[in-house]
């Protein structure tokens, strides 16, 4: 499968946006950030940073106030407090003081992997400050009764590359960690291997991501949701899955639907776990379709 050599630059597809720290309460947030009218944070995955939303931004702003953001304990959204019982939590709450420091009373939440942990877990505990719920390619929190097909390239995988681009981060290393994102290695350009070098080089980030990825000290396994709980979940959802998934192919996806009430469930072919970025006009056209309640 060839590049989509149509995606220019990360900073020419940016042009128009605006990178900027954001001072709540209780953290300093990094946002891109463009567009007006309803508010929409866009959530990436564990190790990530804004940037991974760098492909759909713009277009999104035609319609959105769109902040791509460093979750919390990633990229620059650091903190020295990083709590590992309640991390996903912490990161939601995060969501709360973004907000308020931008004083919007709510905003729709698109999550990928991690940042679908993050959305899940901000709709159940912040449900009059969310509006639509967009969960991409994750659902490892959530402790399922049946059992599914493992998709090839599976979480330990991930998590083996993971630990070699933290503690050794190179170019070769972070290719690695990047491509597992996407169905063809090719999808992935030098300027976001150099990108993601840079941050995994800083010694702050670098030192935020030992404790996330648990590589000095190991962290336990989490408490998960139970399939009754997604019962509970309040905002109008979507689940947005693909085709080529690493580990929880579309069933994963179609059966975490089923589990919400009233939610939406599309499928992209020819994706793996980074759909916004292999593919980010038809993510754009759905994801807009969906929070303009257009389907």
């Amino acid at each position: 499968m060839a590049t989509e050599t149509h995606w220019k630059s990360l900073w020419v597809e940016l042009s128009g946006s605006q990178t900027r720290f954001i001072k709540g309460k209780k953290y300093t947030h990094r946002v891109i950030e463009a567009g007006a009218g309803e508010p929409l944070i866009l959530i990436h995955g564990i190790g990530g940073h804004a940037e991974g939303y760098a492909r759909k931004i713009m277009n999104l702003a035609k319609n959105f106030h769109v902040y791509s953001i460093d979750a919390l304990y990633h990229g620059y959204t650091l903190t020295d407090n990083f709590d590992h019982e309640r991390t996903t939590y912490r990161q939601a709450e995060a969501i709360v003081d973004l907000l308020d420091a931008e004083g919007h009373k709510w905003a729709h939440i698109k999550g990928e992997s991690m940042g679908s942990h993050i959305a899940f877990e901000y709709g159940m505990h912040f449900p009059e400050r969310a509006g639509k719920l967009i969960l991409d390619t994750g659902a490892f929190f959530i402790d399922f009764k049946r059992t599914f097909k493992e998709q090839a390239g599976g979480g330990p995988l991930l998590f083996d590359l993971s630990r070699e681009a933290v503690t050794n981060p190179n170019p070769v290393n972070l290719r690695k960690r990047l491509e597992w994102l996407v169905t063809s290695p090719d999808r992935i350009t030098d300027e976001i291997v150099d990108l993601r070098l840079k941050l995994y080089s800083d010694p702050a980030i670098n030192a935020s991501m030992r404790k996330v990825f648990g590589i000095d000290v190991p962290q336990e396994p989490r408490l998960r949701y139970t399939e009754e709980d997604c019962a509970n979940l309040k905002p109008p959802t979507m689940v947005f899955w693909t085709e080529n998934n690493p580990g929880a192919g579309p069933d994963v996806g179609d059966h975490f639907a089923s589990l919400i009430p009233g939610s939406k469930y599309y499928c992209m072919a020819d994706a793996a776990h980074w759909p916004m970025w292999e593919h980010p006009e038809e993510h754009d056209r759905i994801t807009t379709q969906f929070l303009q309640g257009k389907m």
